[in-house]
């Protein structure tokens, strides 16, 4: 097992939930991306998404499209984040899942990509302008490297296909709980509590939910019918106001309210 599904394990056994949350690599500085890594660990992180700024980002919504443009317009390159990834390392034990669109590896070297991120230490990789039925351009060089390819799904996922889906991978699945793209919202579809039922009875592997999430009273609503949160616009926007306090808050309300019910 590596990283995530050792944690994942130990969270079940702990009778916990999972907090990820999502940070843009190089929004603020490419240097300062360590710290902010080990600060998200501190305040309880399970594991850590770090996306890589795109061009076209098609899933993300305009906080972290900004995130983004602010890290493109200092030089943020993949390489470098990589590089960064592991020094990290050395200094933090969550695992870490790399988010990052197809061009960028494409224009990296998929053979290359995927020895880097296994030598920096990555432990994860979510890729989501890659469907399944091309999956096999990189998933067999990731899972011979111990790297989870991280799948999702989405409410408008057939759940025949979300039981396939699940059945691929070892780490966590990705469910998308909002129709569109990324940023924080004030309520769900009324339909989507059973929706995570239904993808959490036929998953064999913990399902996240993550979209939108921004505040104590989601966390709590919507872990009590999956296996953890994944958090991105509300923590990207909070370290750009350099709101720490906040963001220590929230995750503090998150590892006090989540337990399994």
């Amino acid at each position: 097992m590596n990283r995530i599904e050792n944690t994942f394990s130990k969270l079940t056994k702990e009778n916990r939930k999972a907090f990820v949350p999502y940070i843009m690599a190089g929004d603020g500085g490419l240097e300062c991306l360590v710290d902010r890594l080990a600060t998200l660990e501190k305040f309880g992180a399970t594991a850590i998404e770090v996306g890589v700024p795109f061009s076209d980002p098609v899933a993300d919504g305009p906080t972290i499209q900004a995130a983004g443009i602010r890290a493109l317009a200092t030089g943020t390159t993949l390489r470098g984040i990589i590089k960064q990834l592991a020094k990290a390392r050395e200094l933090i034990s969550v695992p870490i899942v790399l988010m990052t669109y197809l061009n960028p590896i494409y224009a990296y070297g998929i053979e290359e990509f995927v020895e880097d991120i296994k030598e920096a230490g990555v432990d994860g990789c979510i890729i989501p302008d890659l469907p399944i039925e091309e999956e096999d351009i990189i998933a067999l060089r990731l899972k011979q490297a111990e790297v989870e390819l991280i799948r999702l799904v989405t409410l408008t996922t057939p759940l025949e296909r979300i039981k396939m889906i699940s059945n691929k991978g070892k780490g966590f699945l990705y469910t998308v709980t909002v129709k569109g793209i990324t940023g924080t919202r004030n309520e769900y579809d009324s339909d989507l509590n059973q929706f995570l039922k239904n993808v959490k009875e036929v998953s064999p592997i913990p399902v996240l939910a993550g979209f939108g999430i921004s505040n104590g009273n989601q966390i709590v609503e919507l872990t009590k019918f999956c296996d953890g949160v994944i958090v991105g616009s509300k923590i990207v926007d909070l370290f750009e106001k350099n709101n720490l306090e906040e963001m220590e808050k929230l995750m503090s309300v998150f590892k006090k309210e989540s337990k399994l019910v």
